[in-house]
C-alpha cells in the first residue's frame, strides 16, 4: 500500500476547512423521501456510502438508488459501504425502484449497485430489469447507471446496454499509482476498458461518464494523465470531488483541495473536450445529475448535461 495513504486508525481526522462546512437543510421533502424509501424498503448510496450531500438531495426529493443489496463483495479503502457476504437478489426490487421513481416524479434517475462478484453476471441482469421497470412506469425519464466494472466481461456490459440507459457511468476513482491502495480488486486499465467498450458499442447514442476523488495524495501531473486517459477512452462527462474519510478505518485525507484548484481543473478538462465537467469540493458522481444538460439524447427529454 502506498505510504502516503495508509490508514491511520488512531490518528484524529483533519479539521474540515470552511468551504466544506455546509448547513443542513431542513424541509418536509427530506422527511417524505425518508418515509418513501423506508416504505418501499430501498437502499440508497446516499446513506450506505455516507454521502455528505444526502441531506440536500433528499430535501429536494432526489436520491441515487442502490440495487442488489447493501453488502459489497469488495473492500475499497475509500468506501463506507459494508463489505460482507451478500444476500440473494430481491426479485421485486426493480419494481419497487420504479414505483419510488414514479411517486417522486423524477425526470432523471441514477441507479447504482454494490459490486456483486459472487454472481456470474455481477448483477448486470438486475440492472437491466431495473432500467426496464423504471422506463415502463416512467417513459419520459432519463436513466443514468453507475455500475461496477463487472470484471470487464463483455456479456455483462452488453446486458446493461441492452436496456438502453442514457448515461453509462463507471468511476475511475483515482490516478493510476494510487489505484491498488484505493480500489480493492479493481484496476485502472480495466475501468478504462469498460468505458471504451461502451463507446465502441454505442458511439454517440450514449454518454459515458466517470469521476475521480481528489485529496488522496495524487499529483497534478497524475491527475492530468488520468483525464487524458479518460478522453482516450472517449469518456464524455467528468466529475471531480474532494475525498472525505468516512471513518477512521478508511484511507485518510492527504489534502483538502481548495475550490480555486477545482476550478482550474474544470477549465483544463473542458479544454480536453469533455462534454460536461462538474468540479468542486462537494461534487460527487451523481450530485445534481438532474441539472446537467446536453441535448440530443432523446426527443422530449429534460436537458441533462
Amino acid at each position: 500500500m502506498n505510504a502516503a495513504i495508509k490508514p491511520a486508525h488512531n490518528a484524529p481526522r483533519q479539521r474540515l476547512p470552511e468551504w466544506l462546512r455546509l448547513p443542513l437543510p431542513t424541509s418536509q421533502s427530506f422527511a417524505r423521501t425518508r418515509a418513501l424509501l423506508d416504505e418501499l424498503k430501498l437502499h440508497t448510496v446516499c446513506e450506505s456510502a455516507k454521502c455528505p450531500n444526502h441531506w440536500e438531495c433528499w430535501s429536494k426529493g432526489t436520491a441515487t438508488f442502490m440495487i442488489a443489496g447493501d453488502r459489497c463483495t469488495r473492500a475499497c479503502g475509500f468506501c463506507a459501504v459494508a463489505t460482507a457476504k451478500p444476500l440473494a437478489l430481491e426479485a421485486d426490487e426493480p419494481a419497487r425502484v420504479a414505483e419510488a421513481t414514479r411517486r417522486m416524479r423524477l425526470q432523471h434517475i441514477v441507479i447504482t449497485a454494490v459490486a456483486r462478484d459472487d454472481l456470474p453476471d455481477g448483477g448486470a441482469d438486475h440492472f437491466r430489469q431495473t432500467i426496464e421497470q423504471v422506463r415502463r412506469l416512467n417513459p419520459a425519464i432519463t436513466i443514468e447507471v453507475l455500475v461496477p466494472d463487472f470484471l470487464d466481461k463483455d456479456e455483462c456490459i452488453e446486458t446493461v446496454l441492452a436496456a438502453n440507459p442514457h448515461i453509462y457511468n463507471h468511476n475511475l476513482e483515482t490516478v493510476r499509482r494510487l489505484t491498488p491502495a484505493v480500489r480493492h480488486r479493481a484496476t485502472y486499465e480495466r475501468s478504462l476498458s469498460v468505458l471504451a467498450k461502451v463507446k465502441n458499442r454505442r458511439g454517440d447514442s450514449i454518454h459515458t461518464k466517470s469521476g475521480l476523488m481528489l485529496g488522496l495524495g495524487e499529483t497534478a501531473e497524475e491527475l492530468l494523465q488520468a483525464m487524458q486517459d479518460l478522453r482516450r477512452a472517449r469518456c464524455d462527462i467528468l466529475t471531480l470531488g474532494q475525498y472525505l474519510q468516512p471513518t477512521l478505518s478508511h484511507l485518510p485525507v492527504v489534502e483538502f483541495v481548495p475550490p480555486a484548484v477545482f476550478a482550474r481543473h474544470k477549465q483544463t478538462a473542458e479544454a480536453m473536450g469533455f462534454v460536461h465537467v462538474a468540479s468542486g469540493p462537494m461534487v460527487r458522481s451523481s450530485y445534481h445529475a438532474d441539472e446537467f444538460s446536453g441535448g440530443g439524447l432523446r426527443g422530449n427529454a429534460p436537458q441533462l448535461f
